[in-house]
């Protein structure tokens, strides 16, 4: 057995510090402000993230998660609020004495140097013994994978190597935590989606906390134990990729992350198990086997994900509730699986996705076919906001 399928058969223990009440979060924001003038761009935020974590802040540009980033580097000082790293208030503490390295997106190679000396290069700067530094960066580049591009300089790699020595350079120092400001957004899709699991098994080999920053809803979901989905300086959701995604807690966040069917409609029953939206949006009753805090009349949305729809030809056995009737107008084939786009007798669009286990030409819905689309009990959630 070779060390990787060694290492691939370990148990893996589950990892959920944040549900244990007696766990202590490693680094602490304590109602953090950050203010550019009459601009908020990080809006009083208190977030706990802990040790070993793969933590992710997600958003859009301009939501401020690059700028809560920079104050964790110590780049910006928070106007207001307090940040704790391993228990230590980092309120006067200087970046150079942080237990912190950042890993920029451009990569920030110096391109006269050889990649050996790009990773030494914080330790000779500390004026660390040469033997020592010698041995640090073996240990780092067989980390990467890049023992046989110790020589070589950076315009002689590609940009996943060059991502990897900007990797290397930023672990080589021991650093308590690691900042990724974007760190794939460089490569292209087939890399990218490697390189993540990479930085996931690299993360896990040198048990450092690493946050990260990105605008890739996949890249998240991939890489981080946890997210924290950013809107307008806010956390609008913190939790694991699954609960983000199945469990949204507003429609921002459920539009933000992946695709979505949103219907809105009022509340007409409601009970400890189950609420019933009628929803003129749909043009059908939905129920959902969840209960609901809302009185009866108040304003709801269903959140329904298209892999969550059935699609067919014939009626299921049930079409008073949880089933609508359209027409597909346009199919889309992505290999694994297709996207069929479906128009309501309103005009509005649904999107229903189906994994293609059987080849194009043997499947029977196509163009213009009317179609009907309907979901279990617990496939939909409600959203108040």
């Amino acid at each position: 057995m070779t060390n990787q399928t060694a290492e691939s058969a370990k148990p893996r223990t589950r990892f959920e510090p944040w549900l244990d009440p007696n766990a202590k979060p490693f680094i602490r924001l304590i109602g953090v402000t950050k203010a550019f003038g009459d601009f908020v761009a990080v809006d009083d935020i208190s977030l706990d993230i802990y040790r070993n974590e793969f933590f992710a802040l997600l958003g859009p540009s301009g939501c401020g998660k690059t700028t809560l980033l920079r104050m964790l580097a110590g780049f910006e000082t928070p106007t207001t609020g307090r940040i704790e790293i391993d228990g230590q208030d980092m309120s006067s503490v200087p970046p150079y004495d942080r237990p912190v390295n950042m890993m920029f997106q451009s990569y920030a190679l110096f391109p006269h140097m050889s990649v050996e000396q790009n990773i030494a290069f914080g330790l000779k700067q500390d004026r660390v013994p040469k033997a020592e530094i010698a041995a640090r960066v073996d240990e780092m580049l067989g980390l990467v994978q890049l023992r046989q591009f110790g020589k070589r300089k950076p315009h002689q790699l590609s940009g996943g190597q060059r991502q990897r020595v900007a990797l290397a350079r930023s672990l080589i120092k021991k650093p308590k935590m690691l900042l990724l400001d974007e760190p794939l957004g460089a490569l292209d899709k087939k890399l990218r989606e490697e390189t993540q699991f990479e930085l996931m098994n690299i993360q896990e080999k040198v048990g450092i906390t690493f946050v990260v920053v990105t605008h890739d809803q996949e890249e998240a979901m991939t890489m981080a134990c946890r997210i924290a989905v950013m809107n307008q300086g806010r956390i609008a959701q913190c939790a694991a990729p699954s609960e983000v995604y199945e469990y949204p807690n507003s429609r921002y966040v459920a539009e933000f992350i992946g695709d979505v069917n949103m219907f809105e409609g009022r509340v007409v029953e409601a009970a400890a198990g189950h609420v019933v939206i009628r929803s003129e949006d749909a043009g059908t009753d939905i129920f959902v086997d969840r209960g609901l805090s809302a009185p009866e009349g108040s304003t709801a949305w269903v959140a329904l994900r298209p892999e969550k729809l059935e699609i067919s030809l014939e009626p299921p056995a049930d079409t008073s509730r949880n089933c609508i009737a359209g027409t597909v107008f346009n199919i889309g084939y992505l290999g694994n699986l297709s996207v069929y786009h479906v128009t309501l007798p309103g005009g509005r669009e649904v999107k229903a996705t189906q994994p293609n286990r059987t080849r194009m030409k043997e499947r029977p819905i196509t163009w213009d076919d009317r179609v009907y689309l309907s979901w279990q009990p617990d496939s939909g959630v409600v959203l108040l906001s």
